[in-house]
């Protein structure tokens, strides 16, 4: 590795939260500064929500400015964001309208319509994917059966890291594991798989074919450079999806481990040199997305702090605002595994009222409701601990390798009470850290675009000696055991209700 201090410029826009940092690696050492943060939240327009992509972008600029004022220069830029949502381009390289939100019910239902065009079984096995109704498949032919104006004039589209790259470029692009949340990509081929959108009656050009993580995509336009006062600066296609920025970010030594990437979403997998697509992957919904250095993600999506942020959000706008000091205080308050959920049950996607909603699911598998907010949120971190163990013997049955830890990343790995419940619920350690793990993959992979670092081993080497992490030994095994077996009762009989 080179010894010349590099920086590099990262966007990490998340479903709720973006940021831009500034990173510095010197010799082997990487430091993080924030430079700016701001909320994320779709429109609403009559029934239909959006992503309003031009506030967005100018985030960015802002990022850059203030990057300028310290009197950096960056060596490249990097932006990752979450999955599945995209831009329709016009012809003449417009945008035609804001990006559609995952979250807008325009999809409820387009799933079993779209089956009847190409059976489930052969859509999996083509993908590999995980089925969600918000995929970008579904997206797709929901705007086909609305006849959407914008889908109709579409030269193509581009997914939400690549627009705001293009914003900044001028070049248009399709980043691999962006493109592979879609459940258009076949993760054998690494192409897009036109026959999926044919069906449809929508052009397979679309979606442009993808390039591979670590690419340049271009420098940043005149316009730009003038306004915020940075040089000719590349841009680097890094693992645009925020999860695949996150796994490459996991300080593991080995390949014997399982990641829990912890925040909104919470996403549970192993990391594997090719796609496990079979029959046991398909029954019980696992995908392959795509991850840096040819690796497939091999995981499950769990609904994860959502739940608690919508609580959170309610009590606010009642006047109880808590701090997460006092969360973890309320938890710990009441004892545990009185009102258990499954976090995926449809009732909790986007509710009126999460409250509502939680104690709607507990009236109705016979639990009683919570009545106190500690009840509440001692409820989610319990059923998520329960939840993590449940995925994870799973992800035991179907690993090339015997799992001897869980590494939690993100945010959530700043949970010590609930990765303290996940480890008493899977009986394994659990290493936490880092919590910047999204903007530190987002990193790693600029300098490895630039040749500053060589493979994911280095990449990996050079984030275990930068980040502290800590492991969570488990206890109270049987107590867990026990309310494991409550969790499945409750949550499977729910399912075939």
């Amino acid at each position: 590795m080179q010894s010349k201090t590099h920086h590099f410029f990262a966007f990490d826009l998340g479903a709720t939260s973006g940021r831009s940092i500034l990173a510095t690696l010197q010799e082997g050492r990487l430091t993080l500064q924030e430079l700016t943060r701001f909320p994320n939240k779709f429109v609403r327009l009559g029934n239909r929500y959006f992503w309003n992509i031009y506030t967005l972008f100018d985030e960015l600029k802002q990022g850059l400015k203030r990057l300028s004022s310290l009197g950096v220069q960056p060596d490249s830029i990097g932006i990752d964001t979450w999955g599945v949502d995209f831009v329709y381009v016009a012809r003449d390289g417009s945008f035609l309208g804001l990006p559609r939100a995952y979250r807008d019910p325009y999809t409820n239902d387009i799933p079993e319509a779209y089956f009847n065009l190409v059976p489930k079984k052969e859509v999996y096995d083509l993908t590999g994917i995980q089925f969600m109704n918000f995929n970008s498949l579904f997206q797709l032919f929901a705007s086909k059966k609305e006849s959407s104006s914008a889908l109709l004039a579409a030269e193509n589209i581009l997914f939400m890291p690549d627009a705001l790259a293009y914003m900044l470029t001028g070049r248009q692009i399709c980043e691999y594991t962006i493109a592979s949340t879609s459940q258009l990509l076949n993760p054998h081929t690494g192409k897009i798989e036109s026959r999926l959108l044919e069906a449809a009656d929508i052009p397979a050009s679309i979606v442009l074919p993808p390039i591979m993580p670590g690419s340049v995509i271009g420098t940043v336009t005149a316009n730009i450079r003038e306004e915020c006062k940075i040089a000719d600066v590349p841009v680097i296609a890094v693992a645009g999806h925020d999860t695949a920025s996150a796994v490459a970010a996991v300080p593991a030594e080995n390949e014997r481990y399982a990641y829990l990437s912890s925040g909104t979403w919470s996403l549970m997998g192993i990391e594997v040199k090719k796609p496990i697509i079979n029959e046991e992957s398909y029954r019980l919904n696992f995908t392959n997305e795509g991850g840096v250095a040819g690796t497939t993600r091999f995981l499950k999506n769990i609904t994860g702090m959502w739940l608690l942020e919508q609580c959170r959000k309610e009590w606010d706008q009642q006047g109880a605002a808590y701090t997460y000091p006092e969360i973890v205080a309320l938890s710990n308050s009441v004892s545990g595994f009185r009102f258990l959920i499954d976090p995926d049950s449809p009732d909790f996607v986007n509710p009126a009222s999460m409250t509502g909603a939680i104690a709607a699911y507990c009236i109705h598998t016979g639990q009683g409701q919570p009545l106190t907010h500690a009840e509440y949120v001692r409820c989610i971190f319990d059923s998520l601990a329960l939840k993590y163990r449940r995925t994870l013997d799973c992800l035991r049955q179907m690993a090339p390798f015997p799992i001897e830890r869980l590494h939690i990343i993100g945010g959530g790995s700043q949970n010590q009470l609930l990765n303290k419940f996940t480890a008493d619920a899977i009986g394994l350690p659990v290493v936490a850290g880092p919590s910047e793990a999204t903007a530190i993959g987002n990193v790693m992979m600029q300098a490895k675009g630039l040749g500053v670092v060589e493979s994911l081993d280095e990449m990996r080497h050079i984030i275990r000696d930068a980040v502290p992490l800590e492991v969570f030994h488990p206890e109270n095994t049987a107590q867990w055991d026990e309310a494991y077996l409550r969790f499945r009762n409750i949550t499977e009989n729910n399912h075939k209700r």
